[in-house]
């Protein structure tokens, strides 16, 4: 078996096992690729399904397309995490 590769998250801030594989074609891909953990994607995902949620999105729009990518780009190369404007929390 071998040794899982490892990536310095720039989410996390350190050394972690990084994604098998791009998440999608491109430089954004290759960029997320190179410089996210498996952690810090899956935490990204968490993430967009609130958005999705939210906002009600259709899987089927190339739109959504878009706005993951927005999404993703903001998460990890931007300011973080934005939620939506009127998005209230759950209450514990």
């Amino acid at each position: 078996m071998s040794e899982e590769r490892k990536v310095y998250c720039i989410k996390l801030k350190k050394e972690l096992p990084g994604l098998h594989k791009p998440p999608m074609p491109g430089e954004l891909g290759q960029k997320i690729f190179k410089n996210v953990s498996k952690e810090a994607f899956n935490m990204f995902l968490e993430h967009f399904k609130l958005i999705i949620n939210e906002y009600r999105l259709d899987l089927t729009s190339p739109e959504t397309d878009k706005d993951f990518e927005k999404h993703l780009k903001e998460f990890f190369f931007g300011e973080g995490i934005k939620f939506p404007e009127d998005y209230v929390p759950p209450k514990e």
